[in-house]
């Protein structure tokens, strides 16, 4: 019989405070696309969350190290140093500088970043680290870490970095790339002060040719036009100033350049960078210079073969899907360079290597690993190379073995979804939400196996009972994975429960049943046992959303609850629904479910709770307590599901109690195995573990952070000794373990765990033989749903998999379907139902198909019939419709269709409407006059008006303020002038004037002189008055064209008043001829355009129902009135007797017929005398009628001719008169295209002239800056010529005082022996060799030659100092020589080499400060000659502006072929002589010889008087030197003799006496400085000691500011929180009870207060009745 584990007693005892309980990290895994390095020569680094992971290359361990605030930001590290660098990411971020392998902090650094740091480089050699921040600072920073000071430091506004690193060969050369530039920084050192220089480089545009780059804010030259003036830069053109003037670039110049992707140094400090487009470039770093490498032709043999690698590279693309890419131009995403070449890797996956000789390489293929590689970085000692790809492997290469790459580290390329613990707790499951299920060993975290399976997947859960994992994924699949092997797991098995996302798994402690939760409200419950293959049990549909599922086994009763939290969308509040499930549900599912698979609610024991709180999770435990987490406050609310928790007004559970939960965002719960423990956690990244029957908290563990979105899963061991955490976004898994627990609850968990395992050990040794048997799943999911897109996942038709179970090995198989798309169970389960419906009712179908066939054939004769009935007794077709509703439906579909169109129509016209509206707006309603046009009748000649605005009152009021101006100026004008002007010929002044306006209605009088448009006023008004000429010019022809207008209109009324009677004479005289009909054409009526006839709609008009009837209903009173007018007797019989009138009119004659007698029908022998009478009489009348009938006709031609004649004459008038007008026209057009011109010119005079002020301006601006740069560099250059005086008095101190150590070493050493001394010289002079550090006695590393820094030279002094303790060892001691002599001598001598390796630094330092003076003086000479460029150009601009004020542009009116004399009379031309005209131009070409030459001989003469001048100058300055030189030698003369000079003439032996002075001045010297140097130590210990004491005191306020922020941080964090968070109903009754409690509190102080006086009272009272009874006491 099976063991069942004990269950914990509730309330059995208490388990508090943090302190017995602490968790810490026991292994880190994941994947950062972040910066990887070295930080030895066999340990990689990278980022991963919240951790630095340091990974072993040779035993692939791996170690973690955390940072304590959060996500870890930028990071880099320096394998040379041993050190690596990284900041967090909160608010004001921090850089922590750490040490391998100890993993020590060694400083902090605190800059001005106020997000984050993008970018981190530590130098190759000094403790240099450059840091670029991102938005909104974008600060490039270079500090000194060891020091932990900023060096120095320059913005760069909107720049976006990808990549930064310094110089390997030079620290003081830093790179910089973003998307689009490279930037080469140099950081130019003076003694203590660092500056950053900016050196940007020009890299070639997308072709890759090298092109340099145009100035255009300051052109070589100016090209200047004798009419259009200077052609200016392109900024002054588009108005521009400050800034945006010197940068801006037209789109024409503007060249899609390169894109770096790619860089890294070479050992003689040029830059390699690699571009998207497949160029590599080589940038020297001093001059910034780009040269674009070539690859060098290859021989015939080897194209052909890179032909076909190359073809073959393609073709496996090609297959794989991805994009083909030319090898031989392949992008670059990583580069290293090494003393062999340059190693190269991009999206290929290929490792290339560069042989560089100048600007052309051999390129060579390495290895290939059918990844993309996104770096390359070699190890210190360049031996081996690492390979990182962006798929979350890393590979290593080593060169000189020239293999394969070896696969180091094979993680996830993305985010972890879920982990859990396989049976047994030795191995762990992972898998990330792109499909990668990985198995990691417990122990170490050591990754064993990986296992893609290309599908995006959505949950995941380890069995219990088996070594089998499920695998939910998006499309509804669950994938069954075999890890009985955890090196090699396979899938044996896939369900497609449904065609919804599968969100989680969760299987009972026993391994009973998979509990699948789905979207749309479905969980489907699943045999977990892999003997019964998985076996789909049933589902269950509940109402609303699934927020959490839980599941809790209960082995005493054999069930499993599960608990389901709803979210009910009305009101604010969580529900609980839970069922069970029992073990008969696997033996006899029939019972449970119906014929769908949905399980019966009874048979399952659906409850359902409603909680007074929304919450986001929920568990719950066995006495039926449950632990909610709010969604509106970061709370845990604890429920008891009993009736007495239920409030009285609605059927809703009351929490009990609520405990403070994480503090950020919504979270979830955990539930240990055993229940004793809850583990929650948010976004915020913090795990809380709580004693689930005190709720305090055990333990807790910052291990993600809210910047990476907080923690995705958490995950108890059956054991409870570990804890799985992973990271939503930061791709990292922990795994967390008890660092200190209390003893019992170790027992308790480990005897929960034994019993447990008591209970699964058999079915788990069974199901995982079974699972072993089961073979391997062959699909294909290109070739199957996977190969489907999403949205097209519900529309594939379904077919169900088959199972098939052989005996044949033992294996069981499970069989797919190649050829078709799986169907879901639910799927499966519909087609089973149908096909036993169709089954039961298969008669009832076939009677129903039968009987549906002849009501068919009978519908369709009566259709036949219907068509041969009459029209009044046909049905319409849609009777004979049996299917209303699809008909309806039908209808229905057509309306909304027709809404839509008539939609489209009505936006379509309201779009068309609005056009029409704007252009009727701008073009007709604006216009005061509407524009028109007169054509003639019968020419082709059209004239039009000039459409006018009416002016604006602003218009007016200018043009009267110019014309007030004017009138004041011309009565200044000088009466002479104007008597002048008076008497000037009119040709003569329109000449001048340069147009002929005033002979068209235009007042040129108020014109300003064309010779007197100097200044820009004068232009401006000059422009408004042409523009009113010009008005009033286009207004005098507009009134003329109305006339004509009128006068057009008024001919057609009359030609159409003499076509009515042409009409009627020719109705009279019965002629069918054409009548020229006059009329006015839409351009002389354009108003017309806006009205819309009806003969001009070709289309039918739509008429609504009640139009047509309206429509039929006029016709029928229009027929009816048609017809009571042709029923009237008066009339019918008026037109019976005389025609229809009562007089015979004299325009009827020609209707007139005489009737002739009756009888004359029969023949004439018949007649009789009377009737042949009546014959003559007859004929009579009829002659006499037919000439009356020919008179009328012939005056009714005769009239017609009038007419038409008339007609012809006034029309041909007209078009004579439009004739003129257009004439005029056209003259007109010329006088106001000359009005026109002028002002064209004058406007371009004042562009030009508003052009030179712009430049003027920025040149202004450019020279401000200029100049501060120049005060700035001054300022610089006297600084630093200071400090250099000053440095070099320490200098040559420090030289002095080492020639003192050397000099004091022959008088120290004075006594001894000479053989002694000679041999001691020697060895004082004997220097050790010089100490190298390790990397550049490595001939491996490119980089060993490197310079070193100032700190470099400080650690070649310690280490110069540990090489003398070999020379000072006693075996080089002179034999017979005296130890203690021997100790004083290598103390002599380390004193003299501390001096020479002083004097040597402070003479490098010396030549860094004059290296940096010199390059200020250059930079203040480069600035003073720009300055100087700028004052030239700024005076060539104010030359042009005044040449601009006097050159006018003078428009003149001349005749062509007119020739101006200076007399009037004509000359006499009898002896005038006919001259070619080439002899006349070889004249004119021999004077202007003449003339050049006149000009270069003064030219030359002007030149030889300067010459002269400048001799005289040079005389008088050379005798002015004479005269100081004759003055000098006075001053020689008059020279006073000193007392020295006295004794140096007069003292025969100067040299002893002095150095007698000297040895005694020395001794005295010695004197003081032995009391010097003791002064100095004793306040040295003075300073020592402040500063220990000033450090400690930093320290102390440092942590106390550390607290102090931490506390504001949280407090402001917190408020935010509460804040944010919707708590005013839980707030409300906590405030409630915190009121009753302080009230309460307020009750009993009260009554303390009165007890505690009255008790006083009481003990006086008994003091006094104490010393009344006892006085002696």
């Amino acid at each position: 019989m099976e063991g069942v584990p004990e269950e914990p007693r509730a309330g059995a005892r208490r388990f508090s405070s943090a302190e017995e309980a602490a968790l810490e990290v026991s292994w880190v895994q994941g994947f950062s696309n972040k910066n990887f390095g070295f930080i030895n020569n066999q340990t990689v680094c990278y980022p991963c969350g919240n951790y630095i992971l340091f990974l072993d290359i040779e035993t692939k361990k791996t170690t973690a190290l955390q940072c304590q605030a959060g996500q870890v930001g930028a990071f880099t590290a320096n394998g040379n140093s041993h050190v690596l660098a990284f900041s967090d990411r909160r608010l004001n971020p921090i850089i922590y500088i750490y040490t391998f392998p100890e993993l020590t902090k060694l400083t902090e650094l605190k800059g001005n970043a106020q997000l984050d740091y993008t970018l981190l480089a530590l130098s190759f050699r000094g403790p240099y680290l450059a840091s670029f921040s991102s938005i909104p600072e974008f600060i490039l920073s270079v500090w000194n870490w060891q020091e932990n000071i900023l060096l120095c430091s320059e913005s760069q506004p909107g720049v976006t970095a990808t990549s930064m690193s310094f110089n390997p060969m030079n620290w003081q050369q830093l790179c910089l790339v973003d998307e689009s530039n490279v930037t080469v920084w140099h950081i130019e050192r003076n003694n203590d002060e660092h500056h950053l220089k900016q050196n940007p480089v020009e890299l070639p545009d997308a072709q890759g040719s090298v092109s340099h780059r145009t100035d255009l804010f300051f052109p070589i030259s100016y090209d200047e036009d004798p009419y259009y003036g200077p052609l200016l830069p392109v900024s002054a053109i588009a108005g521009l100033e400050g800034d945006e003037a010197e940068t801006f670039m037209p789109r024409n110049y503007i060249k899609p350049l390169l894109h770096p992707t790619a860089h890294c140094w070479s050992a003689t400090s040029e830059v390699y960078v690699g571009c998207k487009e497949g160029y590599v470039l080589a940038i020297d770093s001093e001059t910034c210079s780009v040269s674009v490498l070539q690859q060098k032709p290859l021989p015939d043999h080897l194209r052909k073969m890179s032909d076909i690698v190359s073809y073959v590279h393609k073709e496996v693309q090609r297959k794989k899907g991805d994009k083909p890419t030319d090898l031989q131009k392949p992008v670059l995403f990583g580069m290293a360079f090494c003393n062999e070449g340059l190693y190269t890797a991009g999206s290929e996956g290929i490792l290339f290597f560069y042989q560089i000789k100048g600007l052309q390489y051999e390129m060579k293929i390495y290895a290939d690993i059918l990844q993309p590689i996104s770096s390359l970085i070699f190890s210190p000692d360049y031996t081996v190379l690492l390979l990182v790809t962006d798929q979350g492997t890393l590979y290593t290469y080593k060169p000189a073995h020239t293999g394969e790459a070896v696969k180091i580290l094979d993680t996830c390329r993305s985010c972890f979804l879920a982990a859990d613990f396989l049976p047994g707790n030795k191995y762990c499951v992972s898998v990330t939400i792109s499909g990668e299920v990985q198995v990691w060993l417990l122990k170490d975290g050591t990754g064993l196996s990986k296992l893609n399976l290309n599908v995006q997947a959505t949950a995941m859960a380890c069995c219990p009972s088996s070594n089998s994992v499920a695998v939910g994924t998006k499309r509804g699949q669950i994938y069954f994975l075999d890890v009985t092997e955890a090196e090699a797991p396979r899938v044996v098995h896939r369900i497609f429960v449904s065609e919804f996302p599968v969100l989680s798994l969760h299987y009972d402690q026993r391994g009973q049943f998979v509990i699948a939760r789905a979207t749309q409200g479905h969980i489907f419950i699943l045999d977990a046992r892999p003997s019964k293959l998985f076996e789909v049990l049933g589902y269950v549909e509940l109402e609303g959303e699934v927020l959490d599922l839980s599941v809790l086994s209960d082995f005493k009763s054999d069930l499993v609850e599960v608990v389901v939290l709803l979210n009910v969308a009305v009101v604010q509040r969580a529900r609980l629904e839970t069922f069970c499930l029992s073990s008969a549900l696997a033996t006899d599912n029939d019972k449970y479910v119906n014929a769908h698979g949905m399980f019966n609610a009874s048979a399952i024991k659906m409850k359902r709770y409603d909680l007074d709180y929304s919450l986001s999770s929920a568990v719950r435990l066995k006495d039926n307590t449950v632990y909610g987490y709010c969604t509106c406050a970061p709370f845990i609310c604890k429920y008891r599901l009993s009736e007495e928790n239920m409030s009285k007004d609605s059927s809703v559970f009351l929490s009990e109690k609520r405990t403070r939960g994480n503090q950020l965002g919504s979270g979830f719960l955990c539930l240990s195995p055993n229940s004793r423990w809850l583990a929650s956690a948010a976004k915020d990244g913090v795990l809380l573990v709580y004693d689930t029957f005190t709720m305090d908290i055990l333990a807790q563990k910052h291990c993600h952070s809210h910047q990476g979105g907080g923690i995705r899963s958490v995950v108890f061991s059956l054991d409870g000794k570990f804890i799985l955490v992973n990271g939503k976004n930061d791709g990292a898994l922990v795994c967390l373990k008890w660092k200190k627990l209390k003893k019992t609850e170790v027992k308790e968990a480990a005897s929960y765990w034994k019993s447990l395992l008591a209970i699964l050990n058999k079915s788990t040794s069974n199901e995982n033989a079974f699972l072993r048997s089961m073979s391997e799943c062959q699909f294909d999911p290109e070739s199957k749903l996977g190969s489907l897109p999403e949205e097209k996942v519900k529309e594939a038709p379904l077919k169900s998999s088959n199972v098939e179970v052989t005996e044949e090995d033992g294996k069981i198989t499970t069989l797919y379907s190649s050829g078709t798309i799986d169907m879901t169970w639910i799927g499966q389960k519909i087609k089973k139902v149908m096909k036993e419906e169709t089954q039961r009712f298969g008669n009832q179908k076939k009677e129903l198909e039968m009987e549906v066939e002849k009501l068919h054939e009978t519908i369709q004769k009566m259709m036949l019939e219907n068509e041969q009935v009459p029209d009044t007794e046909k049905l319409e077709p849609q009777e004979f419709n049996l299917d209303i509703e699809e008909q309806e439906k039908a209808q229905a579909e057509a309306e909304q269709k027709v809404i839509m169109t008539r939609k489209e129509i009505e936006m379509e016209n309201l779009a068309n409407r609005y056009v029409q509206h704007v252009i009727k707006r701008e073009c007709w309603d604006a216009m005061y006059i509407k524009g028109r046009a007169v054509k003639s009748f019968h020419t082709a000649h059209e004239v039009k008006n000039y459409p006018l605005k009416k002016r604006s009152k602003e218009e007016l009021e200018t043009l009267e303020k110019v014309l007030r101006l004017k009138k004041v100026e011309t009565a200044d004008v000088k009466e002479e002038r104007e008597k002048a002007e008076v008497m000037a010929d009119d040709s003569a002044s329109c000449c001048l004037i340069g147009s002929l306006s005033s002979q068209y209605g235009g007042d040129t009088s108020i014109l300003y002189s064309q010779w007197d448009l100097h200044t820009r006023e004068q232009k401006v008004n000059q422009i408004v008055l042409l523009q009113d000429i010009i008005y009033n010019l286009k207004t005098a022809f507009n009134k003329e064209f109305d006339k004509v207008a009128r006068q057009k209109e008024q001919d057609i009324a009359r030609v159409k008043e003499r076509n009515r009677r042409i009409h009627e004479i020719l109705a009279q005289l019965e002629l069918q001829v054409e009548v020229w009909e006059p009329a006015l054409t839409d351009d002389e009526m354009p108003e017309r355009a806006f009205t819309v006839q009806d003969s001009e709609i070709k289309a039918e008009k739509y008429l609504t129902q009640e139009e047509r009837e309206k429509a039929e209903m006029l016709a029928r009173i229009e027929m009816e009135r048609q017809l009571a007018a042709t029923d009237n007797e008066r009339l019918r019989a008026l037109d019976d007797m005389m025609g229809g009138v009562l007089e015979v009119k004299k325009e009827d004659i020609l209707k007139m017929d005489i009737p002739p007698p009756a009888f004359i029908s029969q023949p004439e022998y018949i007649w009789t005398d009377e009737e042949k009478e009546k014959i003559r009489d007859y004929e009579k009348k009829v002659k006499k009628l037919n000439e009356e009938k020919e008179k009328y006709r012939m005056s009714l031609e005769d009239e017609l001719e009038k007419l038409e004649a008339s007609i012809q004459e006034t029309t041909q008038n007209f078009d004579e008169t439009v004739r003129k007008l257009s004439e005029k026209k056209v003259k007109l057009e010329m006088v106001i295209y000359q009005e026109e011109l002028k002002i064209v010119n004058l406007v371009y005079a004042l562009m030009l002239d508003e052009e030179l002020g712009t430049r003027e301006t920025g040149l202004h601006n450019f020279l401000m800056k200029k100049e501060k740069e120049k005060v700035k560099t001054a300022r610089t250059i006297q600084m630093t010529k200071s400090k250099i005086e000053a440095y070099i008095d320490a200098y040559e101190n420090a030289v002095v005082q080492d020639k003192d150590v050397e000099s004091s070493f022959a008088r120290e050493f004075a006594d001894v022996p000479a053989n002694f001394l000679e041999e001691l010289i020697q060895l004082y002079r004997q220097r050790p060799k010089t100490p190298v550090k390790e990397t550049v006695l490595d001939t491996a590393n490119p980089y060993g030659k490197c310079l070193g820094s100032a700190e470099d030279n400080k650690g070649a002094l310690t280490l110069l100092m540990k090489a003398m303790d070999e020379l000072d060892s006693p075996e080089h001691m002179p034999d017979g020589l005296d130890l203690s002599i021997w100790e004083n001598f290598c103390l002599a001598r380390r004193n003299k080499m501390e001096s020479e390796e002083l004097v040597k630094w402070k003479s490098q330092t010396l030549a860094e400060m004059q290296a940096f003076l010199q390059r200020r003086v250059d930079d203040s000479n480069k600035i003073d000659s720009e300055i100087e460029n700028i004052f030239q150009e700024l005076t060539w601009l104010r030359e042009e502006k005044m040449k601009l004020q006097l050159n006018l542009t003078i428009q003149f009116l001349l005749k062509q072929g007119q020739v101006e004399l200076e007399n009037t009379e004509i000359p006499e031309y009898s002896d005038a002589i006919l001259i070619s005209k080439s002899v006349i131009e070889e004249l004119n070409r021999n004077i202007m010889a003449e003339a050049e030459k006149k000009i270069a001989s003064m030219v030359e003469y002007k030149d030889f008087s300067k010459g002269i001048f400048q001799l005289e100058w040079e005389h008088r300055k050379m005798r002015m030197q004479i005269e100081d030189l004759q003055q000098k030698a006075r001053d020689i003369v008059s020279l006073i003799i000193s007392k020295d000079r006295q004794l140096l003439l007069t003292v025969p032996n100067y040299n002893s006496n002095v150095a007698h002075r000297i040895s005694v001045m020395e001794q005295t010297l010695g004197m003081m400085d032995k009391l010097h140097k003791k002064n100095v130590k004793n306040r040295q210990k003075k300073v020592k000691e402040l500063e220990k004491c000033i450090r400690l005191k930093e320290q102390e306020n440092y942590e106390l500011s550390l607290e102090l922020k931490e506390m504001l941080v949280s407090t402001s964090e917190r408020r935010h929180i509460f804040e944010a968070a919707d708590t005013r109903h839980i707030t409300e009754k906590v405030a409630r009870q915190r009121y009753q409690e302080i009230l309460k509190q307020k009750y009993l102080r009260g009554q303390i207060k009165e007890e505690k006086e009255e008790f006083e009272i009481l003990q006086a009272q008994v003091e006094r009745l104490r010393s009344r009874i006892f006085p002696i006491l």
